[in-house]
């Protein structure tokens, strides 16, 4: 999920760019106060990808960028937001050195669903199955094989069958995933790959299953949505109104009518009154603090909170901040 690191060339660009920002305009954004509800954890890394609410277990799930793994941050019962720490419950020896990104709860199965890709390589893409009770490893299956192409695979969704859908930002496609861990299709449309090499650096990203039946896909450097009708994979572009998409990242679905759009410089609500063939762009919310760069989102009770990507600080402080639209 991210405006997602794809290439060692991109990553340093980026670096790039926060470097050339000056230190003193870094420092105000820091001290600035969100204006919304701020949970504030220290972790062991600069990078979380994804944060996902785990109801049943009563904490957040993260997804660790910088040499993969998956931890957790239990709020405290007192309502005390200023001490959580992250807990790591993940670091598989055998991925190390490749991120872990997009992650959906299977709550059906009690499985978390992890995207592992090379971060810098972009030469190993895999889908990473979690029994959420005793963390043991369900699975791993291998999505870009032998082949010589570059590949991201960077979010997960998942249907009532159990079977996964795992976005490939680098190769604009989507590879489905059996329940038991067995890559069984491809789904690929030229409708992935938009008009301008510059429109496809990060492409397929954030994904969500909609109970009708569909995914739900955001392109995130072109703004594209898709739905695509999973009788037979038929691809569509949702006609968007209202506001742009671009630089989408991570989607959440409120509700069958409507997601949010996690991204910079702003999340964005998107609703839809007919099965999501147009959607109009209703609402917008922006946490203020770009340079920690918005990736995904997720809902606690009722409310909407963003995750972002950098941690800053001796102690790695990470946010996730509620957006309110």
């Amino acid at each position: 999920m991210s405006p997602s690191f794809c290439s060692g060339r991109f990553s340093v660009a980026l670096f790039l760019v926060i470097s050339a920002v000056p230190i003193s305009y870094l420092v105000s954004l820091e001290r600035a106060v969100p204006s919304t509800h701020v949970f504030s954890y220290q972790s062991s890394g600069f990078f979380r990808e994804c944060a996902k609410w785990d109801d049943v277990g009563r904490r957040f799930l993260v997804s660790f960028m910088d040499g993969g793994g998956i931890g957790e941050v239990v709020p405290s019962d007192d309502g005390d937001i200023g001490a959580l720490r992250e807990v790591t419950l993940v670091k598989d020896a055998d991925l190390a050195g490749n991120a872990s990104l997009g992650i959906v709860i299977d709550r059906d199965r009690n499985r978390l669903l992890v995207a592992v890709a090379d971060l810098f390589g972009n030469r190993y893409s895999a889908l990473a199955a979690y029994d959420m009770y005793t963390w043991r490893r369900v699975f791993l299956a291998e999505l870009s094989g032998q082949s010589k192409e570059k590949s991201f695979a960077d979010d997960v969704a998942v249907d009532a069958r159990g079977n996964a859908y795992v976005t490939d930002a680098k190769g604009s496609k989507i590879w489905k995933v059996d329940v038991n861990g067995e890559l069984v299709s491809t789904i690929e449309s030229p409708l992935f790959t938009p008009r301008g090499w510059y429109n496809n650096l990060v492409a397929l990203n954030g994904i969500v299953y909609h109970p009708d039946g569909f995914l739900i896909v955001i392109h995130t450097f072109s703004g594209l949505l898709y739905k695509i009708d999973l009788t037979d994979d038929k691809v569509t572009v949702v006609e968007v109104t209202g506001g742009t998409l671009r630089f989408g990242d991570g989607l959440e679905l409120l509700s069958r009518t409507k997601i949010v759009v996690a991204g910079s410089p702003s999340a964005r609500l998107v609703e839809s009154s007919d099965g999501w063939r147009t959607a109009t762009v209703t609402g917008w919310f922006s946490t203020g603090m770009v340079h920690r760069i918005v990736s995904s989102a997720t809902v606690k009770e009722g409310r909407v909170y963003l995750n972002h990507i950098v941690g800053f600080g001796s102690k790695k402080r990470h946010l996730l901040v509620e957006a309110v639209f």
